[in-house]
């Protein structure tokens, strides 16, 4: 192996041409300079598959004992290595953060998701840039580098296709390519997608077969081929990271129905049924406990008998669309193998973000925003049942109850978010490359966590950690790498002290030992009375004695307790934990949680065309009267389509054209619409069509009047009952002059949607009293110029 000539400490590597004779004329015998070389990695550096599932429990995959087949994963550590006690945040953002950076999710920023950024630099979602991602380290050295799926890492303020794009993959992450979503999770059938940082429309319907992972996956096999094709002698990094299994959970039937039958004995039977297979595999030691239930999660007898057909249906679909995910990653690696490069592809195969999701209530959800919104009373056991049904399916946004949640967990305790118990943080992981580690089908038992995965990676391309990057010194990388594991699975764990933190839930390990203690439950959004965190009760654990958790040791050795207790709040000081913050409602208002905003003021103008804008773009009309005016030109056979739309089938509102007149609609969660329509066509020419809504106040989610006007004359007039008090959707978007992804109202397709006609201007007014009705040049020049 020939010496690396490349100093790369510094990067991007500093051009140092070598000095020389130069000559007058090239013809000139004595001319000669070296030919040009193509940066690459090190000699032997390999190719880089990193795949990352979403809100998959420990006892989930077949491959670690769960019931939802994944003979991909099964096939990969068959021929490669098992951690078994690899682990991550607890939540999707911070552990994509940590993963990618390697360092501790509070250290670039990211102590919560995004859309609870706060202005305490371990919760601003502000990664620094003395902490550049794996991916610009990687293509700074010659890698190719990819990503195709989920990137919840975009402030929520930069994520307008307006920009900055600073923290887009394909800008400031490092990634030449990216295909994928911006945000916590999509719809699987109907994704908003970006092709870097371009908005694009899926290639094909759910009707015509479309699904999100296959879609992922047909772009990941493709530019892997590509660059084989064109480059064979330089290494990719491709980064893997589908929305699944993150709710809502969509998987074609067939998926689901081979599942049919399989959970009619409920969560409880399940989590023995694991635990006793995850026995036989050795995936927990033959001294390991099966954590008992706590009491806020209900024992699957004292459901109700008539929901029960609803529950199983809901691990059905999602056991199905587990399955459906590692088929399609199965495609990628095959591609990989079929290039005959397999052998020299390190990949990790990180079955989950962080623990089983129990987001989904008590009962589930047909669609969650009900939850996220307080009203998951709506959602009867017969509205239910009469949607069994279409779980999975494009009419729904579904999730599954939290007992599932917590027998997805199998063995270990609680769920996502509970940072404290391995239940919302240990993931099982596979890691495959042939050619670069020792033995197959091994069981790793090193404690070992997500910050480890980039400096694994730098360590096996046999590239050091950069000291400069773009000219900014960068810190030291926090994780370990894992390398020695690989080289020999018996060797002493080196990752031996890990904090966690997750709203105020929160652990440290050290050493064997974990001290911890939950805070707060992640189900109860509303509502919820939290101690005082000097009252959290902490518990201990021996992990040499007590793989799950399953003993708590608090009262027999309260040193060592207050020993790890001391250790944490170091380790928290550290990494930019403090201050602790567990509020909820507070975090969403921008204003108290200290993060900019995109919209500022009362008023907001919009202009045809503008699409694909997410909530956080747009100013807020939830909770408020408020008012949207818009100039447009009919046409002399009348106008149809949409004016401004926000959200989609699953919730939201729209001003739009039917038959030539005005119409307003408002969809609370798809279970609910109220419309109203006006009383007379659009005439044609220029007017302006404005929808007045007068809420009734007194809380949240409350009905209101609404109010129809042509150029200041009222044309109609009607009643909205209910409205959405927190959001509208974490995927669908407001658009003007057409409605992208699903549609608000069935009375328009994505097709017809588009407005027939012109639109001049949209304005959305808060809380104004306009008693003319109409809004002059002059007013609209005014508003237009206070938002520069």
């Amino acid at each position: 192996m020939s010496a690396d000539r490349h100093a790369r400490t510094m990067l991007p590597i500093p051009d140092r041409p070598s000095p020389g004779l130069t000559t007058y004329d090239a013809k000139d015998p004595d001319t000669a300079y070296p030919p040009i070389e193509p940066l690459l990695p090190p000699e032997g550096a390999p190719n880089v598959l990193i795949v990352l599932l979403d809100d998959v429990g420990f006892g989930a995959s077949s491959a670690f004992g769960g019931p939802c087949a994944t003979p991909t994963a099964e096939k990969l550590a068959a021929g490669g290595l098992s951690f078994t006690r690899f682990h991550t945040t607890a939540l999707c953002a911070p552990t994509r953060q940590a993963l990618l950076t390697g360092r501790n999710h509070h250290s670039v920023g990211m102590g919560s998701i995004t859309e609870t950024a706060t202005s305490a630099p371990g919760n601003s979602s502000l990664r620094p840039n003395t902490k550049a991602p794996l991916a610009m380290t990687l293509k700074l050295n010659g890698y190719s580098t990819a990503q195709f799926g989920k990137c919840h890492e975009v402030p929520v303020w930069q994520s307008s296709s307006i920009g900055p794009f600073d923290a887009w993959p394909s800008a400031g992450g490092g990634f030449e390519t990216f295909y994928g979503f911006i945000g916590g999770e999509n719809n699987q059938w109907d994704p908003a997608l970006y092709e870097g940082t371009t908005p694009v429309e899926p290639p094909a319907t759910p009707e015509e077969g479309y699904h999100l992972t296959e879609d992922l996956a047909d772009h990941a096999i493709t530019w892997i081929r590509t660059q084989k094709a064109l480059m064979p002698n330089r290494p990719f990094f491709a980064y893997f990271a589908p929305g699944a299994t993150h709710a809502p959970h969509h998987v074609p039937k067939e998926w689901a129905d081979k599942y049919a039958g399989r959970f009619a004995d409920g969560w409880d039977a399940q989590r023995e049924r694991t635990f006793a297979r995850q026995k036989e595999l050795g995936i927990v030691p033959p001294n390991a406990e099966l954590t008992a239930r706590h009491d806020e999660i209900p024992a699957w007898d004292d459901m109700p008998d008539d929901i029960k057909p609803v529950l199983e249906r809901q691990m059905e679909v999602y056991a199905g669309f587990l399955e459906h995910t590692d088929h399609h990653v199965g495609r990628v690696i095959d591609a990989i193998a079929e290039l005959g490069v397999l052998d020299d592809t390190l990949i990790y195969y990180i079955i989950g973000d962080n623990g089983a999701s129990a987001e989904g209530t008590l009962q589930g959800a047909f669609n969650e925003m009900a939850n996220f919104n307080g009203m998951a009373a709506l959602e009867t056991t017969e509205f239910m049942r009469s949607k069994m049904d279409e779980f999975g399916s494009p009419s729904s946004y579904n999730h599954y109850a939290v007992g599932w949640a917590w027998a997805m967990d199998s063995p270990l305790q609680w769920t996502k978010q509970v940072a404290s118990h391995w239940g919302g943080t240990r993931n099982g992981t596979i890691v495959h490359w042939p050619s670069g580690i020792e033995g197959k089908g091994v069981m790793c038992e090193q404690f070992a966590h997500c910050i480890d995965v980039a400096p694994t990676i730098l360590e096996a391309a046999g590239l050091p950690e950069p000291t400069m990057v773009n000219g900014v010194q960068q810190s030291p990388m926090e994780g370990t790498s894992m390398l020695y594991a690989l080289k020999d699975p018996e060797a002493d764990e080196r990752h031996d002290l890990q904090y966690f933190e997750m709203f105020g839930n929160r652990g440290i390990y050290y050493k064997g030992w974990s001290a911890v203690t939950k805070h707060r439950t992640p189900w109860v959004l509303l509502g919820d009375a939290v101690p005082a965190f000097d009252d959290d009760v902490w518990e201990l654990y021996d992990g040499s004695v007590d793989w799950s958790q399953a003993r708590d040791l608090s009262a027999e050795y309260p040193e060592k307790l207050h020993e790890l207790q001391r250790l944490w709040l170091i380790e928290a000081t550290k990494y930019n934990v403090l201050p602790l913050d567990d509020r909820t409602g507070e975090r969403l208002n921008s204003d108290l949680a200290g993060r900019p905003t995109l919209i500022h003021g009362n008023s907001q103008l919009f202009f045809p065309g503008m699409g694909r804008l997410s909530e956080s773009s747009v100013v807020n009309i939830k909770n408020k009267s408020f008012s949207v005016t818009a100039e447009v030109e009919v046409p002399d056979d009348g106008a149809s389509g949409v004016i401004i739309a926000q959200g989609g089938r699953f919730g939201g509102w729209s001003l739009y054209a039917k038959d030539g007149r005005a119409v307003f609609v408002y969809n609370v969660l798809g279970i609910q619409s109220f419309s109203v329509e006006a009383d007379a066509p659009i005439p044609s020419g220029t007017h302006q069509v404005r929808m007045e809504f007068a809420y009734d106040g007194g809380g949240l989610g409350k009905g209101g009047d609404v109010t129809l006007y042509y150029d200041g004359d009222q044309v109609g007039a009607g009643r909205v009952e209910a409205t959405q008090a927190i959001i509208f959707s974490a995927d669908e978007t407001t658009d003007v002059g057409f409605n992208s992804g699903t549609t608000v109202s069935s009375d328009y397709n994505v097709a017809t949607s588009r407005f027939r006609g012109k639109i001049q201007w949209v304005q959305i007014d808060l809380g104004a009293d306009d008693n003319d009705h109409f809004i002059d040049p002059d007013e609209r020049m005014r508003i237009a110029m206070a938002r520069q």
